[in-house]
């Protein structure tokens, strides 16, 4: 161990004494010295500049060239870039959402789902995550109704699911005029959607995901 430390040391040594030696050469060069030589290499570098010049010139008008050609390729290659957006699974942040109230089964909530402008995605987890202000009784129970299958989002297609914000009959609840929704239990932009009117909550349902909104009238069965 002591002879590694000493190996070491001296190794360090010996680069420090490097550094020392050039900074005292650099500075035994004077002004004087450094224009007759800089002086001197003036002839030689005038000479390698130009023709450095004349091949960068030869060099430049074939890039141009080769440029141009290169330009309509990586057009097409754009065009495929384009295609940024399509075939994903569906953030919350891809979709644009609706809510209205409905008269079915004592009343719900309707939220309807549609891709916003230029992306293609799809809804792979059946039940959206549904919840009343941040607490666990505020979150909604899935029921198991409406569609199974993942359902693909894109330009006027639409996906509905029903929101039930109380199933007792008991009176009271508590009271809320949004309503936060994410399309799975990670979703880390989930939206909040206000409500057509204030709700009472008490032990809400939630329906899966559908096409088909008659599929989507949340009950208890």
């Amino acid at each position: 161990m002591r002879s590694r430390l000493a190996t070491r040391s001296a190794r360090l040594f010996l680069a420090a004494a490097a550094v020392t030696a050039l900074a005292a050469t650099t500075t035994a060069c004077g002004p004087e010295e450094l224009a007759e030589s800089g002086s001197s290499a003036n002839p030689s570098a005038a000479a390698s500049e130009g023709s450095d010049k004349a091949s960068g010139d030869k060099s430049s008008t074939g890039g141009s060239d080769s440029s141009d050609s290169g330009g309509s390729s990586d057009k097409g290659g754009s065009a495929d870039d384009g295609k940024s957006g399509y075939g994903q699974a569906c953030g919350t942040n891809d979709l644009d959402f609706t809510v209205t109230s409905e008269s079915q089964a004592g009343g719900y909530y309707l939220v309807t789902a549609k891709a916003k402008s230029g992306i293609t995605c799809t809804l792979e987890v059946n039940t959206p995550t549904v919840s009343f202000g941040s607490d666990a009784d505020g979150v909604a129970s899935p029921v198991g109704q409406g569609g199974e299958k993942p359902i693909e989002l894109t330009g006027s297609a639409v996906a509905y699911t029903g929101i039930n914000p109380k199933t007792t009959d008991i009176d009271g609840g508590v009271e809320f005029e949004n309503v936060i929704i994410g399309t799975t239990e990670d979703d880390p932009n989930p939206a909040e959607l206000k409500l057509p009117e204030p709700a009472v909550v008490d032990k809400p349902i939630v329906t899966n995901w559908s096409t088909n909104q008659s599929e989507t009238v949340p009950v208890i069965v």
